[in-house]
């Protein structure tokens, strides 16, 4: 098993597939030397009886395993690849009937769902095309007819057929340092390109065409939804806020939980109870499985043969596994839940087989046929999450079980007697107990899971060990139970949403605890297993020197830095957050984030979702941050960092009325501004203070700052010699770069930020031919609908031999003033398979 998972791990690291030849030649030379193994064991060959020959053979065995595996999952994602869209269709107007084939994930301004595509045609010519069986489609209303009083999306449902005009695209998502892997998640669901409904004026508005028959139960998910917001939409308790955790927790949707829920139970460690998760899971078939056992030795007393004919035992355990089957379907299937089943399945059928391994072995065994099930689930953070959990908890206390029979022996014999007194006495020692057993499970698992929660979330929550102390009995407990039993009786909904709103109270104020949540930078992986193994070796019942040499294995992840520029010397992270700008610059000991990207909807933005990630796994505190202009692809994310970031202060254009210029005070933008930080110079370029009144347009007024190193010995210089410099020149258009440039403002630089996302405003060829970078970076969105960066400046900048890199072909970008004359690509240094490759 641990060879076919270190196959299975090696292959998730290639940049590209086998050829097809390659991978049935691994897979027969793989299966031919497994079965010449197999055949000296059976003949128990002489030779094989000596040390040495029998080492061989054994990692023989252990090679032709691991080969197996990575050919076995090369074989995999060879077939899911041939469904892939052709590039030749991206992009272009489509005639398709889809089917909707997932619970659409609804929002304040469109949906989501995954559809079933029956047919698709162009839509210029009715030429049929082919494309991938299932796409991941976005219907918004922003292209919609003003005159709709309800948007046709709300209406969507499981199993309805569609006719739409969509424009398709590869999978394709943002790529940064140490984020979330959006291509990933398409790939593990088999999503092969993603789409959106077009219902503007001149296109085929959408029409549906019927209903059919097929996923009830995501119909049935949907009706169950509907219901929940229905009935809490008249609570007057103030339990409305509750309604999405509500659904969360019957049925698997998070869509709605507000971002600022989610805040609170991220920074409290309780994020994992608010969705089905494997805990909830299996507590339903625990439920599930004692109820059976309970009835099924009630009916022998009643004279009934079933025990007889079926133990006790063996039904209990199927109507467990049953009932957990059932309630993930019901959830939507999703890959955690699944993950859930097949353990439940592999220990049940360990149970009934009699086999009595180790606890390892048989932790072991549910990791590697979760990992023969979903490959891909060894880079997801909740596999390793839940399977570090889980294994730190029996090897911490291995005998829990047995310890608790005895327990129970013993009050049985006292209440027997001494009925009344010893009861009350047995009954405060078992609570007693198990409250300590809780507390120590808790502490166990936090301390097991520090290393992962850093290196994941670059963050640890202190206050997650009260937190979790009372809501995991809370919810799993209580409000779980509630939720689930209002699909039969809607009124229990209401005491479910009642119930959590005390627990709602205390998280929030735990939140609030000014060192609830300890930030550290991201250690690389190697530290961080070291240091799970040391937590490891502190929970067993060694002597003391080996279990405190195990604590200090958690030193290095707690203290790593990542390396900073020395002094002198800045870097730049042009980051990947789509349509918007957002870079960071560090220099020895300060940071600078230059604007902070766009708005994906009322409860998402790129502050959200990357910046306030990537600055906590780095380990960056910011100094300051520079939001260029007002427009919200620039200043969308800025409330979410300030929120994280108190003591940043705030340069910028905005206008005092603006609701950014509330959160903090700010300073203007000014002409001639300048500071030193570390040896490295800034200057502010534009606006002068005399352009604020006579400005047409925010773009107008965009920070202009530039960046210069300092001048020393043994560093890599820019242009002429000079200290290599960079400029960030946020959305200004050919107005302000000719006043620049009559200004004699402008020298040249090693580093540009391509004005206004490449438009063809801007970036004049008087202009570029001034500056004449090293590098210039392009941050836009893959395919957006303003057409960023034009032919035409892109043409311009080849012209004039500027490499140009742009952040959807190349992810996120890091740049150094030591190294001018090199750009690295986060898409090439993480450089995966089920990755956006250029056509």
């Amino acid at each position: 098993m641990g060879a076919w998972l270190l196959g299975t791990a090696l292959q998730l690291q290639q940049e590209s597939l086998w050829p097809v030849a390659w991978t049935l030649t691994s897979l027969a030379g793989a299966l031919t030397v497994l079965a010449v193994a197999f055949w000296l064991d059976r003949c128990q060959a002489h030779a094989f009886q000596h040390h040495l020959p029998w080492a061989i053979h054994r990692l023989a065995v252990w090679g032709a395993i691991a080969w197996l595996a990575c050919a076995v999952v090369n074989a995999r994602c060879t077939f899911q690849m041939q469904g892939a869209l052709n590039p030749r269709w991206e992009g272009q107007d489509l005639h398709a009937v889809v089917e909707v084939a997932s619970l659409p994930r609804m929002g304040d301004k469109g949906v989501v769902f995954r559809g079933r595509v029956l047919r698709a045609s162009l839509a210029s010519s009715d030429e049929e095309v082919k494309v991938p069986k299932f796409i991941e489609f976005h219907w918004s209303d922003w292209e919609a007819p003003r005159s709709m009083d309800l948007p046709l999306w709300q209406n969507l449902q499981a199993g309805d057929q569609w006719q739409f005009q969509v424009r398709l695209k590869l999978p394709h998502g943002s790529l940064n340092p140490g984020g979330f892997d959006e291509e990933l998640r398409l790939w593990e669901l088999g999503v092969m390109a993603t789409g959106s409904v077009h219902a503007g004026k001149g296109q085929r508005p959408p029409n549906k065409l019927s209903s059919s028959w097929r996923y009830p139960v995501d119909r049935w998910r949907q009706q169950v939804r509907s219901q929940i917001h229905a009935t809490l939409q008249a609570n007057a308790m103030g339990a409305q806020s509750s309604a999405g955790l509500i659904a969360a927790l019957v049925m698997g949707d998070q869509a709605e939980i507000a971002s600022t829920d989610w805040q609170i139970f991220r920074a409290t460690g309780v994020a994992h109870l608010m969705s089905i998760s494997g805990l909830h899971i299996t507590m339903l078939a625990w439920l599930a499985s004692a109820l059976l056992g309970w009835g099924w030795r009630a009916s022998a007393r009643r004279g009934s043969v079933l025990c007889l004919r079926c133990p006790v035992p063996f039904a209990a355990s199927v109507g467990g596994c049953l009932v957990a089957i059932s309630y993930a379907v019901f959830c939507g299937w999703g890959l955690p839940a699944q993950r859930t089943v097949l353990m439940l399945l592999v220990l049940t059928v360990l149970k009934w087989r009699g086999v009595r391994w180790p606890w390892y072995g048989s932790w072991t065994l549910a990791l590697w046929a979760v990992s023969c099930w979903d490959p891909w689930a060894l880079l997801q953070a909740s596999f390793w999450l839940s399977f570090v959990a889980v294994g730190s908890l029996i090897l911490a206390d291995p005998g829990v079980t047995s310890q608790r029979t005895n327990l129970e022996t013993q009050d049985a014999k006292m209440v027997q007697a001494r009925p009344i007194a010893n009861f009350r006495f047995m009954l405060v020692s078992r609570v007693l107990t198990y409250f300590k057993s809780l507390v120590r499970e808790q502490w166990v698992v936090t301390v097991a899971l520090a290393p992962l929660s850093i290196l994941f979330f670059g963050q640890l929550s202190v206050s997650g060990v009260l937190a979790n102390l009372i809501a995991i009995p809370w919810v799993t407990l209580c409000v779980t139970p509630l939720a689930l039993a209002g699909c039969f009786w809607q009124p229990l909904w209401h005491v479910a949403a009642g119930s959590f709103q005390p627990l709602m109270w205390f998280l929030t104020w735990l939140s609030e605890w000014p060192s609830g949540v300890w930030h550290f930078a991201q250690a690389p992986l190697g530290l961080t297993m070291l240091a799970v193994c040391g937590a490891w070796l502190g929970f067993q019942k060694w002597p003391r020197a080996i279990r405190y040499w195990g604590a200090l294995w958690l030193l290095p992840v707690l203290m790593w830095q990542v390396p900073r520029p020395i002094w002198g010397q800045f870097d730049l992270w042009a980051l990947d957050i789509g349509q918007g700008n957002a870079l960071l610059l560090r220099t020895a000991h300060h940071a600078l984030l230059y604007d902070t990207g766009p708005t994906w909807g009322a409860d998402a933005d790129a502050g959200q979702r990357v910046l306030v990630p990537f600055m906590s796994r780095m380990g960056v505190d910011l100094d300051r941050l520079m939001l260029s202009h007002r427009d919200s692809d620039h200043t969308g994310g800025a409330a979410a960092v300030l929120a994280s970031h108190l003591q940043a202060d705030v340069w910028t254009s905005l206008e005092a009325g603006h609701p950014l210029a509330q959160l903090r005070e700010v300073h203007r933008c000014s002409a001639g501004q300048k500071w030193t930080w570390d040896g490295v110079q800034f200057e502010v370029l534009h606006p002068a203070m005399a352009d604020y009144p006579l400005a047409k347009s925010a773009n107008g007024l965009s920070c202009v700052l530039r960046i210069d190193a300092h001048q020393g010995q043994g560093m890599q210089d820019g242009h002429d010699g000079w200290p290599a410099s960079a400029l960030l020149v946020g959305d200004i258009e050919a107005p302000q770069e000719q006043a620049l440039l009559k200004a004699h403002a402008l020298q040249k630089v090693d580093f540009l930020l391509v004005p206004h996302h490449g438009s063809q405003t801007s970036s004049g060829l008087d202009f570029v031919q001034q500056l004449l970078p090293q590098w210039a970076v392009v941050q836009a969105g893959y395919r957006n609908r303003y057409g960023h960066p034009s032919p035409q400046v892109l043409a311009r900048y080849a012209q004039l031999g500027v490499p140009l890199a742009m952040t959807p072909l190349c992810g996120a970008a890091y740049w150094q003033s030591q190294a001018p004359h090199a750009l690295e690509c986060e898409r090439n240094r993480q450089r995966r398979y089920w990755h956006f490759k250029v056509p």
